[in-house]
């Protein structure tokens, strides 16, 4: 069950009580504003509203302050004052995160990074890109995409969603099955840590020495520093691409074309499925005609690369598709009709508001050769619950996103949906797969990283921590669990001197 605190508002206090010490707000208020000037400092009331919450907009909680820096050296003047002070801090993108990794904890302050959104290198010969965390997901796509290049890493938030949300929570998207998460996309960092200390983390080249620091950092979500440049890989734009949109009558024909094509040896840059609430709800908003709205299942795949190659993969694809089942299978070829294909899956989230007022969306990752099985569960689990489950996911490397479809406005129904969540991610584990494929763990899910970890595993990751965070003030009581805030009986904790210290092994 989650245990982040429910709507709460408060606005900016003159004191808080950290670690049993009285801190006075005005004179670090006055410090914030002379490192980033007055308007950069957000204090009111009615202007922290913006800010209570990211993506799971089921819980809020208003921050103490919000900063808005521009500059490396303007975050780490800030975390300066934040460690002379013990003050938490909260890093925040674009906050369209959807685990709560950018939840403020009462009296916080709240850095967000949006002011932060230059292009600071295009390397078109050596194929990099260095950005500011604002930087939005597809403006790196745009500003290569004329020389022929673009971004792989692609989630379906990319018009909104920031580099640094990216890196953070190490995100995917649609083409994550053949070019990888964020990670795989991440050359070197620029990164302020909690002390408000400089460093960077790997390089301009794929292979730098020592350790890996440059993975660590990438899915931290917040907890050991803030990032304040990126250096990224960019791919040339392949020569040829087909989309195939393929529909079925029964999740089991479409999950045995996803292993088949796997099995023949073809690596799709996508392969997406949908079942037939989604395929319903996005016909609903979008009005494509492309999606039959009486299959059960369809399969949208992508073919990308040389042009030869993928003119035969596209006839593998198909005859694939058709030897497992397939009622109709649609080809798109040029631009605009590969992108009226895409079109549905983009905004299939959107679409699920002509479904329920509300949803709560999971994210776990299952072998491919579970697919079956683990949808027949999750439809089991609904119903058990009550409560209906649409499916969006990326079949092709088993991370499912169910959207559990609920009215927040009946009294409880958020707790029981979330415990149907959380039993969708134990599913998930039990059968050899994971509780986050790109949506990281942030408040909503730490509670069930002991699924996963033993508590060997779970004190290395402390250790890590402390060794960045030891006065444990980066993004507090977020990814990592802890018996207060995770244990039998254990009550929401909101300010960070209720956090517990981080263990010292």
């Amino acid at each position: 069950m989650l245990t982040t605190p429910k709507s709460q508002s408060n606005s900016p206090q003159i004191s808080q009580k950290i670690n049993s010490q009285e801190i006075n707000w005005q004179p670090i208020i006055k410090e914030f504003e002379a490192i980033l000037g007055k308007k950069n400092v957000v204090r009111t009331r009615e202007d922290l509203v913006a800010y209570e919450c990211d993506g799971l907009t089921s819980y809020k909680q208003q921050p103490a302050l919000v900063v808005l820096p521009r500059s490396t050296q303007e975050v780490s003047e800030v975390l300066k004052v934040c460690d002379r002070y013990g003050i938490a801090f909260v890093a925040r993108g674009a906050g369209t995160g959807l685990s709560g990794g950018a939840l403020p904890i009462q009296n916080c302050v709240l850095i967000v990074t949006a002011l932060m959104k230059r292009i600071l290198e295009v390397d078109l010969e050596n194929q990099r890109v260095i950005v500011q965390p604002g930087v939005i997901n597809n403006w790196v796509t745009q500003a290569v995409s004329g020389a022929g290049f673009y971004y792989a890493p692609d989630p379906s938030s990319q018009i909104i969603c920031s580099i640094g949300g990216n890196i953070a929570e190490n995100s995917g998207g649609v083409h994550c099955l053949k070019y990888g998460v964020t990670t795989n996309h991440v050359l070197g960092l620029k990164v302020v840590l909690p002390n408000g200390d400089i460093i960077d983390v790997g390089g301009k080249i794929p292979e730098m020495p020592g350790y890996d620091l440059t993975g660590l950092f990438v899915g931290s979500e917040g907890t050991l520093g803030i990032t304040t440049e990126i250096t990224l890989k960019i791919l040339k734009t392949p020569e040829a691409v087909h989309v195939l949109l393929a529909d079925f009558e029964s999740v089991e024909a479409a999950a045995s074309t996803v292993s088949d094509i796997i099995s023949a040896g073809i690596i799709p840059a996508g392969m997406e499925m949908m079942d037939n609430m989604s395929i319903n709800a996005v016909e609903d908003t979008v009005a494509s005609g492309c999606y039959p709205r009486d299959a059960e299942v369809i399969l949208l795949i992508e073919i990308d690369g040389l042009a030869v190659e993928v003119a035969e993969y596209a006839i593998q694809v198909e005859a694939i598709a058709r030897k497992n089942g397939a009622r109709n299978i649609t080809t798109a070829i040029e631009p605009e009709q590969r992108l009226k294909l895409w079109k549905g899956r983009k905004a299939a989230f959107a679409a699920m508001g002509k479904l329920s007022p509300d949803y709560y969306v999971q994210d776990g990752v299952i072998p491919r050769t579970k697919l079956p099985f683990v949808l027949a569960e999750i439809a089991a689990l609904g119903d058990l619950h009550g409560y209906k489950v649409a499916n969006v996911f990326h079949a092709g490397d088993g991370n499912l996103h169910p959207l559990i479809l609920y009215d927040n406005s009946q009294h409880g129904a958020l707790e029981k949906v979330e415990t149907l969540g959380g039993e969708i991610l134990k599913l998930c584990v039990r059968v050899g797969g994971s509780i986050s494929g790109e949506h990281g763990i942030g408040a909503d899910k730490k509670c069930y990283m002991p699924e996963m970890f033993n508590k060997a595993d779970l004190e290395t990751m402390q250790w890590i921590r402390q060794v960045f965070d030891p006065k444990n003030i980066a993004n507090p009581g977020k990814v990592l669990p802890s018996p207060r805030t995770c244990g039998e009986g254990a009550k929401p904790l909101t300010s960070h001197s209720q956090f517990p210290e981080i263990p010292r092994f």
